[in-house]
């Protein structure tokens, strides 16, 4: 498999450090709110990554951490009249529900940074033992001019960096790029106790040290968003690096930006939407197909029309499975009387996927393939309704295998429980009945106890439509 490498800039071979384990981190969210489908990105993406590894025998494992304390941590606290700890459970809880929701796994490890808080005051004091840190007024901050390398990551001098970023004026530091290990407390803030005060950690330093707690002093690989090469994974390369003497990561990989209108999507600029209201109108299917639909590195347009599009898309999957499945359960008359054509392309389509995956994780490619598959099978199920178990038997691993890595299809995700047709006719009447009576706070009950059972209402000039979320 070949993987674009930011440090090296380049597509490179990837082999692990040791033969048949991956180390694979991965930037995960503070935990304030819920995470916006910006955020879903990287999560969906690297998940796919994961898992096409997986498949292939590779054992991994798969760090993903919650940042549970930082200055957003703190003032949203603030403003919920919350303690911190209560709103990183609370966003902790709702990530894995809309993680899940989305189809992505669980990460082997899901770090919080405030259970590591031994491990970062033990990195920062060997930062501070081998010259590369300082203490000021209580914080302790990294002195970046004593890591030559620093730049390497973003490709920019000292010079560059300095003048393209926003860096707030601060007299304790020796150079305004120094950033901080650890600070000193404030009042009304969390703090634990240091051999330099009380305080809290630094963003930066709280991945280095989870990182190499779980996956060791060099990790295979670590991946997040474009957004977090300078300055969150520059200074992570930094101070792991002065502090162990050894390379941290050999292959670092960036997905480019989610764009809504053209513009990259983040809270700060307001023109975000959380996975939580995305799910509410779109299957977490058509989510996932529209995130895989571009090559991760390239960045994603967001529009209401590539959302339905991608609905359509896994309707047309779902269609082709529901097909076979009749076809395998149907009696067969006349079977084909040898080898069909359609195992010989499956098996041209199965080396095809293969291939765009280890190009960089190509899943637009990979897509590709798995369409052609369909228009194939379809095509088969039409000239050849009795086609043979063994030909049905290869379409299905096909598409079996490959939902296995992409997770666009839903198989084996239908639920077993939950209401049946005739009792969710009988609550969209209900409804109906609640809204022509006002009672429009029933009404919405009605809507959110059906989208709990994964059933999306749709209101239309004929009436409301329904239909299952997989």
């Amino acid at each position: 498999m070949k993987l674009y490498n930011d440090l090296t800039r380049r597509k490179e071979e990837f082999e692990p450090l040791v033969p048949g384990e991956v180390r694979f981190y991965v930037c995960g969210p503070t935990v304030y709110d819920f995470f916006h489908i910006g955020n879903a990105r990287p999560f969906i993406v690297f998940d796919v990554m994961r898992r096409y590894m997986e498949s292939t025998g590779l054992e991994v494992t798969y760090v993903q951490n919650f940042t549970d304390i930082d200055d957003k941590m703190i003032n949203r606290a603030r403003d919920l009249g919350i303690t911190v700890p209560e709103l990183a459970d609370r966003f902790i809880a709702a990530y894995y529900e809309d993680a899940d929701a989305l189809g992505i796994h669980r990460a082997t490890v899901n770090p919080k940074a405030t259970e590591h808080i031994p491990e970062i005051i033990t990195m920062v004091e060997k930062l501070i033992e081998s010259g590369h840190a300082y203490v000021s007024e209580g914080t302790v901050y990294f002195e970046v001019s004593t890591f030559p390398e620093y730049g390497k990551l973003s490709k920019q001098s000292l010079e560059e960096l300095q003048s393209g970023a926003r860096i707030d004026v601060d007299e304790r530091k020796r150079h305004p790029l120094d950033f901080a290990l650890w600070k000193a407390r404030k009042e009304g803030e969390p703090f634990w106790e240091s051999p330099w005060g009380p305080g809290r950690p630094g963003w930066h330093i709280e991945c280095s040290a989870m990182a190499t707690k779980y996956l060791g002093e060099t990790a295979d690989i670590h991946a997040g968003g474009s957004d977090l090469i300078f300055p969150h994974h520059e200074n992570e390369i930094a101070q792991a690096e002065a502090a162990t003497g050894k390379p941290f990561i050999r292959t670092w990989v960036h997905n480019g930006y989610l764009l809504m209108d053209n513009e990259k999507m983040s809270k700060s600029l307001g023109n975000f939407l959380t996975a939580r209201e995305m799910r509410k109108r779109f299957s977490p299917l058509a989510i996932r197909l529209f995130m895989l639909s571009a090559h991760y590195r390239s960045p994603i347009n967001f529009s209401d029309d590539s959302l339905r599009q991608a609905t359509a898309a896994v309707e047309r999957l779902r269609n082709c499975w529901t097909a076979l499945e009749e076809a395998k359960a149907a009696p067969i008359e006349k079977a084909d009387g040898g080898p069909h054509g359609l195992v010989n392309e499956i098996g041209r389509l199965r080396d095809r996927f293969r291939e765009e995956m280890e190009d960089d994780l190509n899943t637009a490619g990979a897509l590709g393939a798995v369409f052609e598959a369909v228009k194939a099978i379809n095509s088969a199920l039409r000239e050849s309704p009795a086609l043979g178990p063994d030909t049905l038997g290869e379409a299905e691993d096909f598409l079996k295998r490959t939902d296995e890595i992409l997770g666009v299809l839903g198989i084996g995700k239908e639920s077993e429980s939950g209401p049946s047709d005739e009792e969710i006719e009988s609550r969209v009447s209900e409804r109906a009945a609640a809204k022509k009576n006002k009672d429009f706070k029933l009404a919405d009950a009605i809507r959110s106890e059906l989208l709990e059972h994964g059933v999306i209402l749709e209101d239309t000039s004929q009436g409301t439509r329904w239909k299952r979320q997989i």
